[in-house]
């Protein structure tokens, strides 16, 4: 079913089942909300902690591999310093301590061996001999000793291949090697004690480490070098990848990674003094529910709400259903146009509420009607009074004097000029009735007024109109401009000594149409300005055209909106600024 049938099954329905359907329909959804909201509670809270166990268990596992190797190192620690140490290499009881040492240690070494400088075998346990053919001192291991003497060198996993074995067998070893200092008879040389720790007494100790569900933990050296990983042969092989790598660049602490488009979290912990990195892995799909009572805990939740569902669908229903009926008919008498029938308000709390509402906008109808009404006489009344303003006798008697002597005078392309502009005028003015004319046309009409102006007074004033192109084809309210300009021609240079001075201009700031009207006329103080909004008994002049600031700003308001009109700054015997803002609309 589409959601219009839908909406048309109920929409011809009763009120209870429409009711009824609409709050099964919205708790329903709520339902299903609430189970997703629970769900992916449980499923943060269930990651925490699970990222918090991971870190206590390794850090568990991190102090067992730091204390294995420490233990390697303290064997090697041993070895030097109680059986070779200030010895001469030719003692015989060098070779059985250091047998005793092995045969004590023997589950987690493999060889125990001492070399030359020149890497000549000196002692070895159980290894008998070198390989034949075969330099040590060519060995990496062997020259990272040498290099730095001061320090103990842990070696990646690899095939211990120096020694010959009577077994033929090659086993898997971590190599500890450290500079040492060899005495034979007089003369003390430096050498390299190799201490082969059995690659599997470390697997051993790792493997049993699991993540929760399908999490594994690897050993991994500072430089990315894979050290020990549950699938280390498929990884050598090709058929399985590791990202280990990058986080051999993480810092210790928790992470979050995405890897061949699986979300993981990775546990990372530096083991001690080797600068290995043991790196724990978690997928996020094996962080799943477990717990037998989250689950019947949702399923409660759910079951409480569908339960409580059902009896608040029958309450309500049945309380609406008859007063909304009622309210329905009270309402069907205000369409009809009777604004004051009687609303019955009875029922619930919420009918009731209703009830009232509809009959407090019953009575603000009333209220905006009459208002609108208002609105309108007082638009009538102020397009009346500026229409009636541009009419004034007096500036179009001056205005004819003005050709006529211009013509007597002979100056009659200067009378052209005049007539023209006169003509332009009373052009824009008109406007065929319309309130609302482009910038352009304002702008216009005012210069065309200025110009008549300009010559009437003999240039006692200049003038300059600037606009930016792009406000041009913006609406403006007609007849705005005029009015301020002719009050800075009459009231503000008229009495002045020099030369006065008019500036118009019209910008867009964001989402406003400014226009900035300035002169360097008398100016006004502070008091003056208020009087200009505030006068209500303003007379037309002889001279001018009635029409004041308070009438012009409340034009604006009653079409624009309150957030629009006139603001005025002015400086006695400096200069006044007319801003006026207006909404950018074209």
């Amino acid at each position: 079913m589409t959601a219009g049938r839908f909406r048309k099954y109920l929409g011809e329905g009763s009120i209870r089942y429409s009711i009824f359907t609409y709050f099964t329909v919205t708790a329903l959804v709520a339902i299903i909300i609430i189970g997703f909201s629970l769900y992916s509670r449980f499923s943060e809270q269930l990651t925490d902690e699970v990222q918090k166990e991971n870190q206590i268990l390794m850090n568990q596992v991190s102090r067992s591999v730091d204390s294995y190797l420490r233990t390697l190192m303290k064997l090697s620690d041993a070895i030097y310093y109680s059986v070779l140490k200030n010895k001469d290499i030719s003692d015989e009881a060098i070779g059985s301590q250091l047998k005793l040492l092995y045969d004590n240690n023997m589950d987690a070494l493999e060889n125990i061996a001492l070399f030359s400088r020149e890497g000549e075998l000196l002692k070895a346990v159980p290894a008998a001999r070198l390989k034949t053919d075969l330099d040590v001192t060519g060995e990496s291991w062997f020259q990272e000793t040498l290099k730095k003497t001061e320090n103990m060198h842990f070696s990646l996993p690899h095939v211990q291949y120096v020694f010959d074995n009577a077994e033929g067998q090659y086993h898997w070893v971590v190599s500890v090697s450290r500079a040492v200092e060899i005495t034979q008879g007089a003369y003390v040389s430096q050498g390299v004690l190799l201490l082969d720790i059995r690659y599997s007494s470390l697997e051993q100790l790792l493997n049993s480490v699991t993540l929760g569900n399908k999490g594994y933990v690897y050993l991994v050296s500072n430089d990315g070098k894979l050290i020990y990983h549950p699938k280390n042969q498929l990884i050598d092989s090709g058929r399985v990848q590791e990202n280990h790598q990058e986080a051999a660049a993480l810092r210790d602490g928790m992470h979050e990674e995405r890897f061949q488009g699986e979300k993981r979290f990775v546990t990372v912990k530096t083991v001690g003094y080797t600068g290995w990195k043991l790196v724990g892995i978690t997928p996020a799909k094996g962080i799943s529910f477990s717990g037998v009572k989250t689950r019947l805990f949702i399923v409660f939740v759910i079951l409480l709400i569908l339960f409580l569902l059902i009896l608040i669908n029958y309450y309500i229903s049945s309380r609406i259903t008859d007063p909304i009926h009622e309210l329905e008919k009270s309402v069907g008498e205000l369409e009809e146009g009777n604004l004051e029938a009687e609303i019955s308000i009875r029922g619930s709390y919420e009918i009731q509420h209703l009830g009232r509402s509809i009959t407090t906008m019953a009575q603000q109808i009333q209220v905006l009607m009459k208002d609108i009404v208002a609105e309108h006489e007082s638009k009538r009344k102020s397009e009346f009074a500026t229409l009636q303003s541009q009419i004034n006798p007096h500036f179009l008697y001056n205005t004819l004097d003005i050709i006529v002597w211009m013509i007597e005078n002979e100056q009659k392309s200067e009378a052209v000029k005049v007539v023209t502009a006169l003509a332009r005028f009373f052009r824009i003015s008109l406007s065929r009735g319309k309130s609302i004319i482009s910038v352009g046309d304002e702008l216009e009409h005012v210069r065309n007024y200025l110009m008549i102006q300009h010559m009437r007074f003999k240039n006692k004033f200049s003038y300059q109109i600037e606009a930016e192109p792009d406000v041009l084809a913006l609406t403006s309210l007609k007849l705005m401009l005029q009015p301020l300009v002719e009050n800075a021609i009459y009231h503000g240079m008229e009495f002045m000594d020099g030369d006065g001075e008019i500036l118009i201009r019209a910008w867009k700031e964001k989402d406003e149409l400014i226009f900035l009207i300035e002169d360097n006329g008398l100016g006004m103080l502070k008091e003056q300005v208020e009087r200009l909004f505030s006068d209500t008994s303003h007379v037309p002049s002889r001279r001018g055209s009635g029409i004041g600031v308070r009438n012009v700003n409340e034009r604006i308001k009653l079409y624009f909106g309150d957030m629009y009109g006139l603001t005025i700054d002015s400086k006695p015997d400096e200069e006044t600024r007319i801003y006026i803002r207006l909404p950018a609309v074209s």
